[in-house]
C-alpha cells in the first residue's frame, strides 16, 4: 500500500503529456518539479508519523483557467462542497491543474442516465483545465452501496463483474475520449490484508461517525431487514479509496450525487486523520429528478441506458426530445455545455410568439445524444427520426427500420402469409390494433399508415413493392405506436 513521490511523479507526468497531445483546448503543462510540488503524503504506516510534504516550488501557469466550481454552481450542478477554499484552489495560477475523480461501480453492463452527471461533471472540470480520473468500482460492487437503496444489492459472480467492467469503461472512454484516466480499485484491493486494513485504516474510523451517515440511517429507519455489516463498511471501502488515490496519484477532489456526500467525507476525514491533510475536497451534485420530484432516468420499459448495445441513440434522442417544458430549461443548463446566454435565449424564444412546439427539447435531445453517442450517434438519431415520422418523405430502408427493431414491437411472418392480405387485417393480425373495427376507425382518422404513407381506403392490400427491400414492412398506428414486420 505504500507509494513514493517518484512513481506518483512519473505517473502524473504520462497522463499530463497525454492530455497536452489530445485536448482540444489549450492547457498549460506541469513540469515535473511542478508535478512534485503539488502535495504528497507518505505511505501508511503503523511505525512512524505521516506528514505532508512540499517538495519543490509552486508551479507557475500562463493561461487563466474559468472557475469551474463557479459553472457548476451557476447551471446548478452544486448540492454541498466540502470546503469553500476548493473555489480559490479551482482558478489560483499559482497552483497546478487539480486531479478529480468520480466512481461508477459496475454493478451493470451499463452505465444509466443517473451517472451522466457524474461525466457532465468530469467533462466540465476537463473543458476548464483539470484532470478527471473514472474509478470503476471493481472491488466495491463486491459488496454494494447502500446509499439510496431499500434493500442490500444482489452479488454479481466475478465474470459478471468483468463484463460490466469491461463495458462500462468502454462508454466512458467513448464519451470523454482519450483524455480521462480510467482505474479499477480492485487494482489495489485484491492486495490489501484484513489485518493491515485495520490497523493501518479501521483504528482511524469512529463507529459513531459511520453509524449517523445518512445512508446508513435512512437504511436502519426505513428497512426491515435492516444493514448487514458488509453494507456498513461499504463506506470505510470507498474512503480507502480517495485515501489512495490522494497518496498514490494526487487526485484531491472527489465528485459524487448527493448520495454519496457520507461516503465522500469519509474519504476526506480518512485523508485528514492518516495523512494529517486538509488539501482534499469533495463536491456532490444534486440527484437528476424531474420538476414533480421523481426520478429522471426511468422510462416505462426501464433504465435509459448509455450503452448503444442496450439503448439505440434513437430511442435515447426520443426520451429527450419528449421532456416537458417545465424541465427543458434546467436540463439544458445540466445536461449540456451550452453557454448561460445561449439557454436563456433559448428560455425566452419558448415565451415568444411564433415559438414552433418541441424546439427547446429538439435542441436539448441533439446536444445530450452528441455526448453520449457522438456525432454518427446523432445522425443515426436523426436519421430515423426523420425517416420514421408517419407522412415523412424520406424514402425508408431496411437498414433505417431494422435500427429500431429492437426500440419498437416486431414481428416475423411468412412472404406468402403478408402479400396480397388486407391492411386492416395485418393490422390486427401483427397486434398494432386490437381489432378490424378499431383499425376502419382509426383509417377514416387518417392515422393509418405503411410505410409512413397514409392509408386512405380500407381495401388496401400488400403489394410486393410495399415490401422495403424485400425484407420488412414499417405499419404506424398515429405518430407513436409503430409495428416492424419482418418478411421470412
Amino acid at each position: 500500500m505504500a507509494a513514493t513521490a517518484s512513481s506518483s511523479s512519473s505517473s502524473l507526468v504520462r497522463t499530463f503529456f497525454l492530455l497536452s497531445r489530445t485536448h482540444k483546448l489549450p492547457l498549460s503543462l506541469p513540469t515535473t518539479s511542478a508535478i512534485k510540488s503539488h502535495t504528497f503524503c507518505g505511505s501508511i504506516s503503523s511505525s512512524s508519523s505521516v506528514h505532508c510534504t512540499n517538495q519543490s516550488r509552486p508551479i507557475e501557469t500562463s493561461h487563466h483557467r474559468p472557475n469551474v466550481i463557479d459553472i457548476l454552481e451557476q447551471r446548478g450542478l452544486i448540492e454541498s462542497i466540502t470546503s469553500e477554499s476548493l473555489r480559490s484552489a479551482c482558478s489560483d495560477p499559482a497552483q497546478p491543474p487539480l486531479m478529480v475523480y468520480c466512481g461508477f461501480d459496475p454493478t451493470a453492463e451499463s452505465l444509466h442516465l443517473g451517472n451522466l452527471l457524474g461525466l457532465v461533471a468530469l467533462s466540465w472540470f476537463l473543458r476548464c483545465g483539470h484532470y478527471p480520473v473514472a474509478l470503476v468500482g471493481g472491488a466495491t460492487a463486491r459488496v454494494g452501496d447502500p446509499s439510496g437503496k431499500s434493500l442490500e444489492r444482489p452479488l454479481l459472480d466475478p465474470q459478471s463483474l468483468s463484463a460490466n467492467t469491461s463495458s462500462i469503461s468502454a462508454t466512458i472512454t467513448r464519451i470523454l475520449g482519450p483524455n480521462v484516466s480510467i482505474l479499477n480499485n480492485y487494482d489495489w484491493w485484491k492486495d490489501v490484508k484484513l489485518l493491515d486494513f485495520l490497523r493501518d485504516v479501521g483504528r482511524f474510523a469512529r463507529v459513531g461517525t459511520m453509524m449517523a451517515k445518512e445512508s446508513v440511517k435512512r437504511r436502519l429507519e426505513s428497512s426491515n431487514e435492516g444493514l448487514s455489516y458488509t453494507e456498513f463498511t461499504y463506506q470505510l471501502l470507498q474512503g480507502y479509496d480517495f485515501l489512495h488515490l490522494f497518496k498514490n496519484e494526487n487526485v484531491s477532489v472527489q465528485i459524487g450525487g448527493s448520495d454519496q456526500w457520507g461516503n465522500i467525507t469519509a474519504g476526506t476525514e480518512l485523508i485528514r486523520k492518516i495523512l494529517q491533510c486538509d488539501s482534499v475536497y469533495g463536491v456532490t451534485f444534486p440527484l437528476l429528478l424531474k420538476s414533480d420530484g421523481t426520478k429522471f432516468g426511468k422510462s416505462e420499459d426501464g433504465a435509459i441506458w448509455l450503452s448503444p448495445k442496450m439503448l439505440s441513440p434513437y430511442k435515447f434522442y426520443q426520451y429527450f426530445f419528449s421532456v416537458p417544458d417545465a424541465d427543458v430549461v434546467r436540463f439544458l443548463k445540466i445536461l449540456t455545455f451550452f453557454s448561460m446566454e445561449e439557454i436563456e435565449e433559448v428560455e425566452g424564444g419558448m415565451g415568444r410568439e411564433g415559438y414552433v412546439m418541441n424546439s427547446a427539447q429538439r435542441r436539448l435531445a441533439e446536444e445530450v445524444t452528441r455526448f453520449v453517442h457522438g456525432e454518427e450517434g446523432l445522425a443515426e438519431a436523426l436519421k430515423a427520426t426523420e425517416a420514421l415520422r408517419p407522412g415523412a418523405e424520406t424514402r425508408l430502408d431496411w437498414k433505417t427500420i431494422e435500427g429500431i427493431a429492437e426500440d419498437v414491437p416486431s414481428c416475423s411472418l411468412p412472404y406468402d402469409q403478408v402479400l396480397s392480405i388486407p391492411l386492416l387485417d395485418l393490422s390486427v393480425s401483427t397486434g398494432l390494433l386490437e381489432s378490424k373495427s378499431a383499425a376502419r376507425r382509426l383509417l377514416k382518422q387518417g392515422g393509418l399508415y405503411l410505410n409512413n404513407s397514409r392509408v386512405d381506403g380500407d381495401g388496401r392490400k400488400i403489394e410486393a413493392e410495399d415490401i422495403v427491400d424485400g425484407k420488412i414492412l414499417l405499419l404506424s398506428a398515429g405518430k407513436k405506436n409503430k409495428m416492424v414486420v419482418r418478411i421470412s
